[in-house]
C-alpha cells in the first residue's frame, strides 16, 4: 500500500508534465533555440517551487514520512563539477529531446522509440558509475 502513493504521485506529475507540454520534443527545440519563453517559465516555477520548499523545510524542520527530521546539507563548493555535469546534461537534453524525468512519460505515452533514449541513459548512468572515483566531486 506504501508504494501505492508513490505511483499516484508519478502518475499525476505525467499529467502535469503532459499536460503542460514539458514533454514535447518540439517545446524542447524551442528553448534550446531561444524560440519561446514556455520551457523556461516552466524550468523557472520548479526552481522557484524548490526554493520555496526547501527553506520551508529548513524553517519549519519538517518530518519526513517515517517520522524523522529532513537533513538538507551544505553542498561542497566546486565549478568544475557543476560545469562538466551542466554541460554532459544538457547537450544530453538538447539531443535526444528529453531530460530523464519525461522519458519514461514519453514511453506510458506511447512513443516507443524513447526506449532507445531510456537505453542510452541507463548506459550513461554505467558509465558514470565507472568513472565516479575519477569525476571531480
Amino acid at each position: 500500500m506504501n508504494v501505492l502513493k508513490y505511483f499516484l504521485v508519478g502518475f499525476l506529475f505525467g499529467i502535469v508534465l503532459t499536460k503542460s507540454e514539458a514533454v514535447s520534443w518540439y517545446r524542447i527545440y524551442e528553448m534550446f533555440h531561444f524560440q519561446s519563453f514556455h520551457m523556461y517559465g516552466i524550468i523557472g516555477v520548479a526552481v522557484a517551487t524548490g526554493i520555496l520548499g526547501v527553506q520551508i523545510i529548513k524553517r519549519r524542520n519538517i518530518k519526513d514520512i517515517k517520522g524523522l527530521p529532513i537533513e538538507i546539507h551544505e553542498k561542497d563548493r566546486g565549478t568544475a563539477r557543476y560545469l562538466i555535469g551542466g554541460i554532459s546534461f544538457g547537450l544530453g537534453w538538447a539531443l535526444v529531446g528529453s531530460c530523464p524525468g519525461p522519458i519514461f512519460i514519453l514511453i506510458g505515452a506511447g512513443f516507443l522509440p524513447v526506449i532507445f533514449v531510456l537505453i542510452g541513459a541507463l548506459i550513461g548512468t554505467i558509465i558514470y558509475g565507472a568513472l565516479k572515483s575519477k569525476l571531480p566531486h
